[in-house]
């Protein structure tokens, strides 16, 4: 019963996290971001005045890199327009603080093509926004990372020290922020990397590459404060969202996933010094045909820290290879065991099928054992090759898990 009153209060605690980002329409925009928003007679600074060219050859970067100068400088409300039209750029860094009290706009209604040269870029991103206050993204515009030709030079699957490819849209200490209605297609490493910001809001994403390209994560949190996500669409090669170290206070909501790596908090562990994860909530979204579902990865030998306060809740997954995953051996099965401690997690209604005979897999560390997971109402049905059916049971498998359950178990829990 204690156990139950302490997932009631979190999940109290977390529900207003998220009924503060949405109201009883399903607006994802809390009053001050609303007003964030609202149009306010801004000057506006079009790139193709200061030079820019829409043929798709041109690198327009100067031209970007001078209209944003412009634009932050301003003294008022001002909006960086990317009008209709393919604009080739490389690599730029858009940096703040920039002038005015009033929010600034990059309005992108065309395609933005990424330099596909990877000698292009001596750092691992392509477009950057850094310290700045009330930027608004937004525009129904695309940025192509043209990921196409780099995927074949990343080798992190057997380089575990290897070098990352540009990430399409990085935000560093970017604060009281909103990206709506933009579309990220192909880029070479992560689509969306957030670190380092605090009340960031992104609503209306579509986040788009083949199954099969590496690390393409749709989108990566990192040291972030406050965070609402909502109503995206991701296909991709890797997590559609990961929530790593640092991250609190974090709601995910309507994502569609798939094809894709699933729904992750981590990969957590892997360097000195990382800061705990506490508060992530994911709700209502749907997994199709991706690899994992709600998982939890941790490295083994890591240092210690904590993954705590996590709910998955309302998650369909349809044919989803490992529909619910903590996974304390990421990346390796030897070594010593992982000091990321991982408690007080709730699934509750997740259901679908799986292609799984193991629909159900929490294995912890041996050194820090889980603690307080629960399972409530899980409901999945096996679906994948029908020469497996013979050999189930179809079952769960726990490891150094202190687990308790409520309500339906399909598969049946841990003995």
């Amino acid at each position: 019963m204690a156990m139950a009153i302490r997932f009631v209060a979190k999940a109290v605690i977390l529900l207003g996290l998220a009924l503060v980002s949405c109201n009883a329409q399903g607006d994802p925009l809390r009053d001050d971001l609303r007003r964030l928003l609202a149009d306010t007679g801004a000057t506006v600074f079009d790139v193709t005045k200061y030079g820019a060219v829409a043929d798709g050859k041109t690198d327009n970067v100067e031209a970007f890199m001078k209209t944003w100068l412009a634009a932050c400088h301003w003294r008022g409300t001002s909006t960086v327009l990317i009008p209709e039209g393919k604009f080739l750029v490389g690599q730029a860094t858009f940096e703040g603080p920039c002038n005015s009290p009033n929010p600034i706009v990059f309005e992108a209604r065309g395609t933005v093509l990424a330099q596909p040269d990877l000698s292009e870029y001596p750092s691992p991103e392509w477009l950057m926004f850094e310290d700045v206050n009330q930027l608004i993204l937004k525009g129904g515009g695309t940025f192509d990372g043209q990921g196409v030709f780099a995927w074949k030079y990343n080798d992190c699957h057997q380089n575990a020290d290897c070098q990352m490819l540009p990430t399409n849209l990085k935000f560093n200490k970017v604060n009281n922020s909103v990206v709506q209605d933009i579309t990220s297609l192909d880029s070479k490493s992560f689509h969306y990397f957030i670190t380092n910001s605090h009340n960031f809001t992104a609503f209306n994403l579509t986040i788009t590459a083949p199954g099969n390209s590496p690390n393409t994560d749709g989108m990566h949190l990192s040291r972030c404060d406050m965070v609402n996500l909502s109503n995206f669409t991701i296909k991709t090669g890797d997590d559609c969202i990961s929530v790593g170290q640092g991250s609190t206070n974090i709601n995910i909501t309507d994502v569609y996933c798939g094809p894709g790596h699933g729904l992750s908090i981590g990969s957590l562990g892997k360097y000195p010094n990382e800061k705990d994860v506490v508060g992530i909530h994911v709700t209502n979204c749907t997994l199709n045909g991706t690899t994992n579902g709600a998982r939890i990865k941790t490295w083994p030998g890591s240092p210690p820290s904590q993954a705590s306060s996590i709910i998955f809740q309302d998650i369909v997954m349809n044919s989803v290879k490992n529909p619910i995953l903590i996974d304390q051996k990421y990346g390796s099965h030897a070594g010593k065991p992982s000091r990321v401690k991982v408690s007080d997690v709730l699934y509750k209604n997740l259901r679908g099928t799986t292609i799984s005979k193991v629909a159900v897999s929490l294995v912890c560390s041996e050194l820090v054992p889980c603690n307080g997971l629960q399972l409530e109402d899980i409901d999945f049905t096996y679906n994948g090759p029908a020469t497996f059916k013979e050999n189930l049971p179809f079952s769960s498998t726990c490891l150094h898990a202190n687990a308790s359950y409520v309500g339906k178990q399909n598969p049946p829990a841990c003995a």
